[in-house]
């Protein structure tokens, strides 16, 4: 597999996690998914799920088992936030590598195909989820009001490279805009 169909994703949200709906889950019949914690799902310094993601959650887990899978390795930030949401965790994830990703799928007892790999990044993300077969999306990140005026400098960069070695960012798929 080149690296530009590595980079890419099969669908782009140009918007947060909460915009995936289960109406999307079931448009590309994913019955799992594998979620990112920094900035997919929260701001990187958050220590607890917002209202607004515990009900996304909650929506969520009745067509879809989810799974949190962080490279962090604090057991007190991203095991609270999981044990705050009811839902199982990995570690350590050290994504791009798929071990982590393949115990989460194992745990989820569903084919890789149909399991989405969800997160903010391109070169973690993106790249281990199109790795091991997953279907892939990229959303926007989250973060917290005062810092949404600065850039994402790494974010960037990734987006930058990806287009360097010929991935386009443009899905494979549709995008799915704001609502």
């Amino acid at each position: 597999m080149s690296w530009n169909q590595l980079l890419q994703p099969d669908l782009i949200l140009e918007s947060s996690v909460l915009n995936l709906t289960p109406d999307i889950l079931q448009q590309y019949q994913l019955q799992g998914l594998v979620l990112d914690v920094d900035q997919t799902l929260v701001p990187i310094q958050a220590t607890e799920a917002s209202a607004a993601l515990r009900q996304w959650v909650e929506q969520t887990r009745q067509v879809a088992q989810l799974c949190l899978v962080s490279n962090n390795l604090s057991d007190t930030r991203i095991g609270g936030i999981a044990r705050s949401l009811n839902l199982p965790y990995i570690l350590g994830a050290v994504k791009p590598s798929r071990r982590k990703l393949r115990q989460a799928v194992a745990a989820m007892n569903l084919p890789v195909e149909q399991v989405a790999m969800v997160g903010d990044r391109l070169f973690t993300d993106v790249l281990a989820g199109n790795r091991l077969g997953m279907f892939t999306i990229l959303v926007e990140p989250i973060v917290n009001p005062g810092d949404a005026i600065r850039s994402y400098p790494v974010r960037n960069f990734e987006v930058l490279v990806s287009q360097f070695l010929g991935a386009s960012l443009t899905p494979k798929e549709t995008k799915i805009k704001k609502s």
